[in-house]
């Protein structure tokens, strides 16, 4: 590992609010299968043992979470505000809060399709870097990992997990604008196809959003409007 390498985890440890005893365990959690794959490296090298056991410390952390904050809610209800929270697009949503797709070791192909910013990709290495702090720290650092990071203002993040009717419900608020999805481009074989899809309200092109298949592309459309009103609510 380089010097500059080490440099970026010491400074990236600051958001994460966690110091690694071990810092080889943090470099596993941001090493992406693509990463690994090119370079040959073993597949314990790569992030995707982490990923699932941060997937279960997660789930555990939330569903306590949950459990106390509801105690009027059956288990039913309470499995669907959980999979509503924890979904991908609403962990995408924390991990590029603190900054965690720059730091992701991406192959190059993978980096010149723009995996820095896939949600898929994010999320898992979010869960990893949630794996990564359990072993490192033990079940109380990551929990309260997961509670700085995930349950802090939960509710605006679960926005992110039907991100189209998300956006129209804003819209709707605004005036009933008119609102639209259209693909403006294809690319790949047919196993691997990838779509682009404008948002289009009141027949203004806005954000453009990219996924495997059409519906993951028009989500992906919404989520980044989503964001742009929400910064420009900031402002």
């Amino acid at each position: 590992m380089t010097n500059n390498r080490l440099s970026r985890l010491s400074d990236f440890q600051k958001k994460l609010g966690y110091v690694f005893k071990d810092i080889m365990k943090l470099e596993t959690a941001l090493t992406h299968s693509s990463y690994a794959n090119e370079r040959r490296m073993n597949k314990p090298e790569d992030n995707e043992r982490l990923e699932f056991l941060g997937d279960a410390v997660l789930e555990l952390v939330m569903s306590e979470n949950l459990f106390n904050k509801y105690p009027e809610k059956d288990e039913g209800e309470l499995s669907k505000i959980r999979a509503s929270k924890v979904c991908e697009n609403a962990l995408a949503y924390c991990a590029r809060q603190i900054g965690l797709g720059k730091m992701i070791e991406l192959g190059n192909g993978e980096k010149m399709m723009g995996g820095a910013d896939k949600p898929s990709i994010l999320s898992d290495a979010l869960e990893a870097v949630i794996g990564a702090i359990y072993l490192d720290g033990g079940f109380t650092s990551a929990k309260e990992f997961i509670k700085r990071i995930v349950i802090t203002d939960v509710e605006d993040k679960t926005l992110f997990c039907d991100s189209k009717t998300t956006l129209q419900q804003i819209l709707q608020g605004e005036g009933d604008k008119s609102l639209e999805y259209k693909i403006i481009g294809e690319e790949g074989p047919d196993h691997n196809k990838k779509f682009k899809v404008a948002v289009i309200i009141d027949g203004e092109v806005c954000e453009v959003g990219e996924g495997h298949t059409k519906k993951a592309a028009e989500q992906d459309a919404a989520r980044k409007e989503i964001e742009k009103l929400n910064v420009s609510k900031k402002h």
